[in-house]
Formats: structure tokens, C-alpha cells, sequence
């Protein structure tokens, strides 16, 4: 077991800001034919079993069966994947640079494809200020699956009670709690920073 606190961030839109329909929104003529793409073809639930570790490939296909009429849109989600990444979330950055100065054990779980995750975690550095990152596709596991939780405090031995998980999703939040950790679910960079500040944990 560590001793003090431990923080354990999750990555997209919390530190990387990540939206499909910044790069849809380049491909059909209106936000109404964006939202039923995303409903209706590559859907939150199919994006999930890519993080789950499903190629890209396999996804493709599976959704082109359901919908060939938006194949090449289909095909984007992947080769234009790069697109859908907005860049840093400048202010939660900052937190996390503040945290690293003052000798926080730092640690993230995210639900990622791993082979995009590692395009991505070349092109920020900041994501090497974390000791270990959870990445689900590598694993098999998605949050809020306790077992992902668990696989990061095994790997590092760490206690969950001295854990504090942030994360963007409910759903996630309440899977850290679930297992004992201490969890905030993050909003924005501003309600974050005085969040710890209540804890004490920046200085």
C-alpha cells in the first residue's frame, strides 16, 4: 500500500478533449443527419467494443454490413480518426502538471482502443507524467467493469481508499466507489481545481 492520496484520472474529456461529431460534422450537411449517424450507425455501444479491443477492421465491416450506404463515412471513424481528437483540456492539464510538481502519485484508467491510444499518447507529453496507465483495449476490460479498477490497483499495489478516480461519466464514477475508491465525476477544469483544493490536495 501507498501511503497519502493517489489520483487516478481518466483521459478522454477529462484531459483530451474527444468528440466523434467534430469530424462528422465535416462529412454531412447538418447537426440533424450527425446525430442520427451517431445514433443510428457508429454508435456509442459500437465505439465501446473497439475500446474493448476490437480491430478497427472487424468495426468497419460489421457496421458497413448494417449501413453500406455510409461506407465511406463508416470507413472514416477509422482512418480519420485523428480528427476526432481536439486537442488538451488546457486547464485540467494544469492541474495535472500541479499535482506532478508536488510529487503526486499519478495513475489513469481510459477507455481507449489501444492502437489509437498509442497515435494519441505520442502527440501528448503530459501523459507521461502518469506511472501507469490502464488502457481497456489492451486489457479487455471497459469501465465501469469493476475488474479494470482492480487490474490498476493490483498492477501497483495500491489501496483503493487511497485512491481518488475522476472521471467524466457517471457510470464510471460510481464503478470506482463501487470497488472503495474515493471518485469525483469531472465537469468542468474550474469545479475540479476547487474540488481538490476543498480535499487539500493541491497546494
Amino acid at each position: 500500500m501507498t501511503g497519502g492520496l493517489n489520483v487516478v484520472f481518466d483521459i478522454g474529456n477529462v484531459l483530451i478533449a474527444w468528440d466523434p461529431r467534430a469530424l462528422y460534422r465535416k462529412i454531412f450537411a447538418n447537426e440533424e443527419e450527425v446525430d442520427w449517424f451517431i445514433t443510428h450507425v457508429c454508435t456509442p455501444e459500437w465505439n465501446l467494443e473497439q475500446d474493448r479491443g476490437r480491430s478497427f477492421a472487424e468495426a468497419i465491416a460489421e457496421a458497413t454490413a448494417r449501413h453500406p450506404q455510409h461506407a465511406t463515412a463508416i470507413t472514416a471513424y477509422d482512418t480519420r480518426w485523428s480528427e476526432t481528437i481536439l486537442g488538451p483540456i488546457s486547464g485540467s492539464v494544469e492541474i495535472l502538471q500541479t499535482l506532478a510538481s508536488q510529487h503526486t502519485p499519478l495513475y489513469a484508467i481510459t477507455n481507449w482502443h489501444q492502437d489509437k491510444f498509442r497515435e494519441t499518447r505520442d502527440k501528448f507529453d503530459f501523459l507521461k507524467q502518469f506511472r501507469d496507465i490502464v488502457v481497456s483495449g489492451e486489457e479487455g476490460l471497459v469501465k465501469p467493469d469493476p475488474a479494470i479498477y482492480r487490474l490498476l490497483l493490483d498492477r501497483n499495489g495500491l489501496d483503493a481508499a487511497s485512491c481518488l478516480f475522476i472521471d467524466d461519466n457517471p457510470h464510471n464514477v460510481a464503478g470506482a466507489k463501487a470497488i472503495g475508491m474515493q471518485a469525483h465525476q469531472f465537469i468542468t477544469p474550474e469545479l475540479l481545481r476547487s474540488y481538490l483544493d476543498s480535499l487539500g490536495v493541491l497546494k
